[in-house]
């Protein structure tokens, strides 16, 4: 299921582009003076689509996911030259890291389609970024209280600075977690779920209040491509357990 999330969210993010002819609001930080933007946000709103159209099919997983992860290891260079002008914001650098959990996800789908010793030390490789990702999402948080509780609805108790606190912790510990594979697993998991509630919770409301928004479609697209890449390190790191303890293999995600 982590395959088919991640790459349906690609296709959402690329219908997004479609239809509004640019870029992902802030995640996709392409400079106004780009020459031709408005045809590379086509072209990549194109890229995007099709790429995750054929995530789900084994033949076509490693091209489909080759292409989201230049995509989306671009799109995290973007954010460098904000790092440089403002290295003590911390939300430029989380800018930076939910590129990177994308890609991370890209490189765990490509070595899941073969896998070899070479492909699973890729994948591993791809699995302690995406917990670095994950550290830093807490990180962020902690950094940008304010900001973070202002998006938690008010009605949830014990109210929206607790909740902003208390999921940065969740992120940090579910990225220590990711990457020293203790309850690894169970860790991802939540973080799935978390993620997913996120969703649920924010983003789909803030849909529904104003259905023609850019940054609300751009921000429910990204969110559920962050669950994907969550679920994909999450069933890689299933599989990896239950072949170290000699259980039979699970069918693989791809068909």
């Amino acid at each position: 299921m982590g395959g088919a999330v991640y790459g349906i969210a690609a296709m959402l993010l690329g219908a997004v582009g479609l239809v509004s002819g640019d870029f992902a609001a802030v995640w996709q930080p392409v400079p106004a003076g780009v020459p031709g933007r408005k045809a590379l946000a086509y072209l990549t709103a194109v890229c995007l689509v099709a790429a995750g159209a054929v995530i789900p099919w084994r033949r076509f997983a490693r091209p489909g996911a080759i292409v989201l992860g230049v995509l989306y290891l671009v799109f995290a260079l973007l954010w460098v030259p904000r790092v440089v002008a403002y290295p003590l914001i911390f939300g430029t650098w989380g800018g930076v890291f939910e590129q990177l959990s994308l890609v991370a996800a890209a490189v765990i789908v490509y070595a899941s389609v073969h896998e070899s010793d070479d492909s699973g030390a890729a994948a591993n490789a791809g699995r302690i970024l995406f917990g670095v990702c994950a550290v830093a999402f807490g990180l962020n948080h902690f950094f940008a209280i304010p900001e973070t509780a202002a998006m938690v609805p008010k009605w949830i108790p014990p109210g929206p600075r607790f909740w902003a606190v208390a999921t940065g912790v969740a992120h940090f510990l579910a990225g220590v977690a990711i990457i020293s594979g203790v309850l690894g697993v169970v860790a991802c998991r939540c973080l799935t779920v978390m993620v997913l509630l996120f969703g649920a919770l924010v983003w789909l409301p803030a849909l529904l209040a104003k259905p023609h928004d850019h940054t609300t479609w751009c921000g429910n697209a990204v969110n559920l491509t962050i669950a994907g890449a969550a679920w994909v390190v999450a069933d890689w790191m299933a599989r990896q357990r239950a072949q170290s303890l000699g259980e039979p293999s699970a069918r693989e995600w791809v068909a």
